[in-house]
């Protein structure tokens, strides 16, 4: 007999067993049994209906922490197969973690659970008392951006067992969610599949079959009874007003009645003297709609004297439904005590507040959690934490700004539960508009910044920035990054605003943007945001081949740098932040080597820089945040890890998921004496300063007034600005640009018609992807809207016979940090695709060619080619701006930030180098202004006299002029000829310029011109 006849009879015994069995029951109770419970409904049955593949489709996919972690997946004919022929068997040996995936497909409608019970499959017990993970996935776009429930069953039988989950098992996980999470309501309509997480540490195989939806929902999962909120803040002597609503997944009438007890007990108020005790019961009959509700008032009681706020925890009952998640409580607020007083200097509220506080209060304010780890809410009290953040692509459902401000309300209502109602301090990356916003204005990242060399811009570029951050809720930025950038291999190069640290501190102009004025009074107005200074100091800096984090080659490496070199290139920006009156610092995850012995010292680790140089010698009053995990890489056992950072100075911890054992750490720390009160006291008085002076303690909601701004036309036309500015002209033979309107123009490139490509990285996501990712107008929009006559072909495959030039936009594809590390699957190389299409084009026709990336691509070969050439750098959301100089609407004015090489081998390669012989030496730019000076060396010993007078006489306006005259008038007469010994003179003439030695400038400038 062949194993699936024997497969058959097995199955068919099975079957006249259960017939023979139900022939044994009462018909009234067999025919009630087969009415009430749903026919089970086929999720896999493994049997090839399925496929393997990825999304959009619907499909079986592995995953894993790295490569060696995805199991290996066939559909295997079994003969003891539960169910049909086939099952799903894998083996596995996964150090990190690993599993599998099925995801329905994207394009269709999420399924709807919630008739059901529970999920139920087939597994063949290997009886290795390990623990699987099973995940389902409820809410959101699709499988890969829903929100994740999980539970687990242990391997403790041998051979096949049917494993059953009621839904009502499954728990919202904390420790990841792919999108941050959604509503922590695990809501059955909308389901896109489920997940597996094998086990760790061990090779091991598995076996599965026929998973499907099993039983019939009953009330008490179906129906659930909830409150409008979890936390009812009210003055003493007034009456909170709690909600109770009864609703039901899919919004069907209730039909069983629900009851509902209440009573008003425990908590830190004292019945009968700070509140009147209430108790009774509220019915929701059979038949009540869904959404119905009823109000349960709680009256306080007032004494007259000053006190921290207390709590009243209303206690609910609930029959036939789901309670709530958790017991509501009435808050009574803390009033009387002077740190409440806004009238009080912030010395005196802080001093005030301070002494109040517990240690655990303390170590809360020293905490900052994700959004995504902390569920509902709860563990803000529970923890008593100080912060929270939104880390790259952590966003609400939907992605709007109403959306932000809800959530971020419903945090700070949570921190009123706490004794002295401290707010919340939340920070997002807002590093080039408020980036995580679908629909924010997109400002271009700092390397486009610094090529503007507009400092005033630059400060608008940060007002918009702010005005949109604070609209929705969140009162603080992590940005701006001040580093130097001395290595376009680093993968974050495209965050510095620069090579030099002139360039550099003259770009700073952002932080007053950003914050308002220096004195901090700016802060709690509806506009302005905490701004941050990262990273302290010296990532720019990381040497290539450097870093030990993962596949990564100079992001989070080492900095080896001389004492002297570390002041004048890294430094000297932190101290122009400290100057201007920056909030909060961040230190870098990279090493910093100073020749002394010591070797490479994290900086989270530095106490000398952080306490010693920031704090000590450079004035620093704010309060210092240690980047995401970074604590994580520093030596020793995680203690360890606790009390050297916050030693050395660091003042919040940004431990996204860690908030718990942090905290518990920290005041284990403290009580040993390896962290002293004085220590926790310095660091917790500059956290609440902060909070103080942004008006949180006021106004710890989100004021959403300028919501109506955010993406509107006056925040654009910055951003069109900065576009425009940005855009640097290298190579412009014949005068092709400014394009005519007149001109048939062929577009080409992978970058001309590509969102997601033109913002860069930390883009909606962290790492930003190709696309129609947020609503802007790409370079190839902005021509059209320019009213320029327009044939596009991405890769030039149509005729280009006809057209009097051509326009190729070409380079980059997002990434961040890290990741986007030379030599980590990254080059500086332009794409065939993109080699091809500027190949078609500029044989075909007169040609300008746009580079849209975050560093300088490699094009030397087919500049003999190219008839114009322009760093676009990443221009942001606005094209239009890059369409404007374009097409003569404004002038080319930028200049390179960095250093163009010629190779790759060149790097690292800056302005002052002994040896520097690049492609386009630093502070390069043509100009398409008309009123480019002539007159050769005479023109520049006239300049120069210019330039030494106004330096004399203080007139910065002037000598700034004729120095930029000087420049342009080399410039013409370099063209593309340029040469090391024309090129150095060159780009130090930009250094002295920025730190106002006009004179010297024109001098270097007259050099260039000799040589070249």
């Amino acid at each position: 007999m062949t194993g699936l006849d024997r497969n058959s009879v097995r199955r068919t015994a099975v079957l006249a067993g259960a017939a023979l069995i139900v022939g044994l029951l009462p018909l009234a109770s067999a025919g009630t049994a087969a009415a009430a419970d749903p026919d089970p409904v086929p999720v896999d049955r493994f049997e090839g209906e399925v496929p393997f593949a990825s999304q959009p489709a619907e499909g079986l996919f592995t995953w894993g922490g790295d490569a060696d972690d995805p199991p290996e997946l066939t559909l295997a004919e079994r003969s003891d197969a539960p169910e049909g022929a086939k099952v799903l068997a894998g083996d596995y040996d996964i150090s990190g973690y690993g599993g599998f995936t099925h995801d329905y497909a994207a394009d269709q409608p999420g399924h709807d659970w919630s008739a059901h019970k529970g999920i139920r499959f087939w597994w063949d017990g290997q009886d290795n008392g390990k623990k699987t993970a099973f995940e389902i996935k409820d809410g959101g776009a699709n499988g890969e951006a829903s929100e994740l429930w999980t539970t687990s069953f242990t391997d403790d039988f041998s051979g096949w067992k049917q494993i059953e989950i009621p839904f009502g098992d499954f728990t919202y996980r904390t420790d990841y969610q792919p999108v941050g999470g959604i509503d922590q309501v695990l809501g059955l309509t909308q389901m896109w599949g489920y997940a597996v997480t094998l086990p760790v540490g061990a090779p091991g195989r598995f076996a599965m079959d026929d998973v499907e939806l099993y039983g019939k929902a009953d009330q008490s999962l179906r129906a659930s009874v909830t409150t409008d909120a979890a936390v009812y803040p009210v003055k003493e002597g007034g009456t909170a007003s709690v909600k109770v609503s009864v609703a039901t997944t899919g919004s069907a009438p209730i039909d069983e009645p629900v009851t509902v007890a209440y009573e008003s007990a425990g908590g830190t108020a004292e019945s009968g003297k700070d509140y009147t005790p209430v108790k009774g019961e509220i019915t929701f009959p059979a038949g009540t709609e869904s959404g119905a509700s009823r109000t349960v008032r709680v009256p306080t009681l007032r004494d007259r004297t000053g006190e921290a706020a207390e709590t009243v925890p209303l206690k609910l009952t609930v029959t036939g439904a789901k309670a709530p998640a958790e017991t509501p409580q009435v808050v009574i607020d803390a009033h009387g005590l002077p740190y409440l007083d806004a009238k009080l200097p912030v010395k005196k509220r802080v001093a005030d507040l301070l002494s109040r506080m517990s240690l655990a209060e303390k170590a809360g304010q020293m905490t900052q959690a994700e959004r995504g780890a902390i569920g509902a809410g709860g563990d803000i009290a529970a923890y008593d934490l100080g912060s929270l953040l939104s880390g790259g692509g952590s966003t609400p459902t939907p992605n709007t700004p109403a959306a932000w401000a809800k959530m971020i309300d419903g945090y700070q209502l949570r921190a009123q539960a706490t004794r002295f109602q401290i707010p919340l301090i939340y920070g997002v990356d807002a590093v080039h508009g408020h980036n995580n916003l679908a629909g924010a204005t997109v400002m271009p990242h700092n390397i486009g910044i610094g090529a503007t060399r507009d400092p005033a811009l630059a400060e608008r570029t940060g007002a918009v920035t702010a005005a949109e951050v604070r609209a929705t809720g969140v009162p603080w930025d992590f940005a701006p990054c001040l580093c130097v950038t001395r290595d376009e291999r680093w993968g974050r190069s495209y965050e510095s605003f620069g090579e030099d640290p002139a360039l550099v501190e003259s770009m700073e102009t952002v932080v007053q943007g950003l914050q308002g004025d220096r004195s901090g009074r700016d802060l709690k107005d509806d506009d302005r945001v905490l701004a941050t200074a990262k990273h302290f100091v010296g990532d720019g800096g990381t040497a290539y081949g450097s870093s030990t984090t993962g596949s990564y080659t100079v992001d989070q490496g080492v900095t080896k740098v001389s004492r002297q070199e570390l002041e004048a290139v890294h430094l000297a920006p932190f101290q122009e932040a400290v100057d201007r009156g920056v909030g909060t610092v961040m230190p870098s995850y990279s090493s910093l080597d100073l020749g002394d012995g010591q070797g490479p010292v994290k900086m989270h680790a530095r106490a000398d820089m952080i306490n010693g140089v920031l704090k000590d010698r450079m004035g620093f009053d704010g309060f210092v945040i240690s980047d995401w995990n970074a604590i994580d890489q520093l030596p020793g056992d995680y203690a360890a890890h606790v009390r050297t950072s916050v030693n050395a100075g660091v003042d919040m911890m940004m431990v996204p998921y860690g908030y718990k054992e942090f905290s518990a750490t920290l005041i284990d720390e403290a009580k040993a004496g390896r962290v002293t009160d004085r220590r926790i006291d310095d660091a917790v008085a500059r956290i609440l300063a902060q909070k103080f002076r942004l008006g949180l303690f006021e106004k710890p909601y989100a004021d959403t007034s300028g919501a109506s701004a955010i993406g509107s036309t006056a925040h654009r036309a910055v951003a069109r600005q900065a576009a425009a500015e940005s855009q640097v002209l290298l190579k412009n033979a014949g005068s092709v640009l400014p394009l005519k309107k007149s001109q048939k123009v062929y577009v080409a490139g992978s970058n001309a018609d590509d969102i997601g490509n033109q913002t860069g990285g930390w883009t909606i996501t962290w790492q930003g992807s190709s696309g129609n990712i947020t609503p802007g107008t790409t370079i190839l929009q902005g021509m059209r809207k320019a009213g320029g006559d327009v044939t596009y072909s991405k890769d030039a495959s149509a005729s280009t016979a006809g057209y009097d030039v051509g326009v190729v936009v070409v380079g980059e594809t997002p990434y961040a940090e890290g990741v986007g590390d030379v030599g980590n699957g990254n080059d500086l190389e332009l794409t065939a695709a993109d080699k091809a299409a500027v190949d078609t084009v500029c044989a075909a026709m007169k040609c300008a060619v746009l580079i849209v990336s975050g560093r300088p691509q490699l094009i030397g070969d087919r500049l003999g080619d190219v008839d114009a050439l322009v760093a676009s750098w990443l221009p942001g959301t606005e094209g239009d701006g890059v369409a404007d100089v374009l097409y003569g609407r404004r002038a080319f004015t930028g200049q390179l930030p960095v250093t163009w090489p010629k190779s790759e081998s060149q790097l690292p390669i800056n302005v002052g180098d002994t040896s520097y012989d690049p492609q386009f030496p630093y502070g390069w730019g043509l100009t398409t202004l008309t009123n480019v000076p002539g007159g050769g060396t005479a023109s520049l010993r006239a300049l120069a006299l210019v330039a030494a007078a106004a330096e004399r006489a203080g007139a910065g306006t002037v000598a700034r002029t004729a120095v930029t005259k000087a420049r342009l008038l080399v410039q013409q007469k370099i063209g593309t000829a340029v040469t090391a010994a024309s090129a150095k003179p060159f780009a130090d003439a930009d250094h002295l310029l920025l730190t106002g030695h006009y004179a010297d400038a024109v001098a270097k400038l007259t050099q260039a011109y000799r040589a070249g």
